[in-house]
């Protein structure tokens, strides 16, 4: 019987080793942006309360969870850039500075790293594929708006397939750069739209929305038209099962949730990161068809807005079902009003109730107390009637003093507390599954996570 015992051990001692041994050949990694605790909370509490879902978001359900610090080399609250550097080499640098070292130097991507080991290279995400997050995994310059050197380091890349809403670099003010001739001189097969890929079997392929005009794919409360982050990640899956079928790794950006939390839009938050796990379950679906050889990591960059489920107007609770009542984006309403002050219309204040009532549910759904009535018709007459309002500038967007008023009075029925417009210095989190996902449960700093896929593949 000590024999037989002994043998077990030692056959389970050798597969767990073997096991340990497996290196990921499919790897995925989601940095869903500016989505900190809050963010993930709130949509999880929507689920539960509203949906009332017995199951968390996908992401909570994944069996690994840490956090991560995010501080970068210069100051306590990071940007994109920095951000994206360390989560992408390993390095940390200075806000504003992308894929080089706080010297200058330039630091090599994972992505250029996993390409010298044979894995094929995606990168996708719903704002400009030249924007922070994905270029850090291709591009080496001091300032993140260098759009067009960004874009023709990409053309000297590894990467295989690139996805997002347009390429910045291709104009310089008002005049044309040149750069899609430049881009298919160097191989790549520029495609506009998902439903065009078929016409291209080019292995190289920077796919981008059929509209070139918005820095984003829109927001998905504003039911945009052209192509979704879903569409972009389908893309990216088959185009490398089939280049690059033995191993790939795709990085999947949700930039529009740090968009909606920088408009301090607490229902459009929720909304970003319930879209974002739905698209994770494409991971997820992957890796249940092979278990033994994928990983899956999500995180974030950076938390924006500093987003709290509750705050001081509802006390001790929140109300995730004005996310349902809601049915257009800060940022697209900011665009109606402007809309009128320029068109000259007058609209009347009962008028105004009407299109709040569609569009955020005030005065049928949700009762207003006389004190935010009141703020809401004092910043009308300034936004529409005196025209002296006052707007609000953010990095993204501006908003007329109405809009902001509106959609901060939309926070206080709801319980979405915000700290700020713009970042905040907060962990983030951290879910993993798969092949080597042990090692991401713990605390860490972002320039951990990229080591440690390295050294997952490196076995």
């Amino acid at each position: 019987m000590k024999k037989l015992t002994s043998l077990l051990v030692g056959l389970l001692l050798a597969f767990v080793s073997v096991y340990a041994q497996n290196s990921p050949k499919y790897i995925f990694y989601f940095i869903g942006d500016g989505m900190g605790h809050g963010a993930v909370m709130g949509a999880d509490t929507y689920l539960r309360l509203v949906k009332q879902r017995p199951d968390s978001l996908l992401m909570m359900q994944f069996p690994v969870a840490g956090m991560i610090t995010t501080y970068s080399a210069n100051t306590p609250v990071t940007d994109s850039a920095a951000a994206g550097t360390a989560l992408a080499t390993g390095h940390k640098t200075k806000n504003n500075m992308l894929g080089v070292a706080a010297d200058s130097t330039a630091v090599k991507s994972i992505a250029e790293n996993l390409a010298e080991r044979g894995y094929g290279i995606g990168l996708v995400t719903n704002v400009c594929p030249d924007d922070a997050t994905p270029a850090a995994f291709y591009a080496h310059v001091p300032n993140r708006n260098m759009w067009y050197d960004i874009a023709m380091q990409f053309a000297d890349s590894p990467v295989n397939f690139l996805a997002g809403a347009k390429l910045r670099g291709a104009m310089n003010g008002n005049r044309y750069t040149g750069l899609y001739e430049q881009l298919s001189d160097k191989g790549i097969s520029i495609v506009r739209g998902v439903e065009n890929l078929s016409e291209t079997d080019a292995n190289r392929i920077i796919l981008l929305n059929t509209d070139s005009i918005p820095n984003q794919l829109g927001f998905t409360i504003d039911k945009p038209d052209g192509n979704s982050l879903a569409q972009f990640t389908k893309a990216a899956i088959n185009h490398l099962e089939k280049t690059s079928p033995e191993k790939f790794f795709i990085m999947v950006e949700g930039g529009n949730i740090d968009h909606a939390g920088h408009d301090n839009d607490g229902p459009t938050v929720v909304r970003e990161v319930l879209e974002y796990d739905a698209v994770l379950r494409q991971a997820y679906d992957f890796y249940l068809r092979h278990p033994d050889e994928t990983l899956i990591i999500v995180t974030s960059d950076h938390e924006t807005g500093g987003l709290s489920i509750g705050q001081a107007s509802t006390r001790y609770n929140q109300f995730p079902q004005i996310v349902d009542r809601q049915h257009k984006s800060k940022a697209a309403f900011s665009q109606d009003c402007y809309e009128i002050i320029r068109s000259g219309k007058q609209i009347s204040w009962e008028e105004m109730k009407n299109i709040l009532r569609q569009n955020l549910g005030f005065f049928s759904e949700s009762k207003l107390s006389q004190d935010q009535e009141q703020r809401l018709k004092n910043a009308f007459e300034n936004t529409f009637i005196n025209k002296r309002g006052k707007d609000n500038v953010n990095l993204y967007s501006s908003y007329p003093e109405f809009a902001d008023v509106a959609y901060t009075i939309q926070n206080e029925i709801a319980g979405y507390g915000f700290t700020t417009p713009k970042h905040t210095g907060n962990p983030v989190p951290v879910f993993a599954i798969g092949v080597g996902s042990e090692k991401f449960g713990r605390p860490m700093d972002n320039t951990d996570i990229p080591k440690l896929i390295l050294e997952l593949t490196q076995k």
